[in-house]
């Protein structure tokens, strides 16, 4: 999903559906078919890649860095980082020590299986009064962890979307078994979602209330100019 930090707009560039018996790809490799066609085919002007705990792993972040883009994303409290700069042993980063200054402006350390030079940088932001995330970022000029708060709260315009999908298209409606028709359904759904999402873009509303005002228009007509008509005796 490419998302406009200006505008607040997003868009679904691209998709994978998960079938490793089919194609013998893990979740893993979609996201980096995906990453290297959003850079190298589709010429996409982007510069950040946000994501969840589940793909934070070090292929994935070096190939991020590789391709010149920041990343931003949370690491799971069991996940072993170093903070001392080799003078301790690794330790889970939810056990770590933060002092005022690294609350504020994060700290420099070296993710367990990276490479020795490779290093990154850390920060404790308070998501509610009772979850903490500890998010990772290969941007070293990053100094504020309200800022990096607000960066990482674009990742959830992907649940936004989940949400509009399944409310709105009947996504999940399909009862077809072949895999076929369910490919061509998800297919179908994905651009009845683009079209009422450029719709609201266009009109500024919501997309809901784009989808709901073709069902209210519809009945109006209906309740005028009935397509059925019915004979009372």
């Amino acid at each position: 999903m490419y998302v406009n930090g200006e505008t607040g707009q997003f868009w679904v560039v691209d998709y994978r559906l998960y079938d490793p018996d089919g194609d013998g790809n893990s979740k893993l490799d979609h996201v980096a078919q995906m990453l290297e066609g959003a850079v190298y085919s589709k010429q996409l002007a982007f510069t950040h890649v946000l994501m969840d705990s589940w793909y934070a792993t070090q292929k994935l972040m070096a190939q991020i860095d590789r391709l010149g883009k920041v990343y931003y994303c949370p690491l799971k409290v069991n996940r072993r980082v170093d903070d001392s700069g080799g003078v301790q042993p690794y330790q889970q980063v939810g056990q770590l020590n933060w002092s005022q200054q690294d609350l504020d402006q994060g700290k420099l350390i070296k993710v367990r299986g990276f490479p020795a030079h490779k290093k990154a940088k850390l920060f404790r932001v308070t998501v509610s009064t009772n979850r903490t995330e500890f998010v990772v970022t290969n941007d070293f000029t990053q100094d504020n962890t309200e800022a990096t708060q607000q960066v990482c709260g674009v990742r959830w315009k992907i649940e936004e979307f989940h949400r509009e999908l399944k409310q709105l298209t009947g996504v999940e409606a399909c009862q077809c078994r072949k895999a076929r028709i369910q490919r061509n359904h998800i297919a179908c759904a994905l651009l009845v979602w683009t079209r009422l999402k450029t719709i609201a873009y266009q009109s500024a509303r919501t997309i809901y209330q784009i989808k709901h005002g073709l069902l209210s228009d519809y009945l109006i007509q209906q309740l005028k100019h009935p397509s059925v008509s019915m004979l009372l005796a």
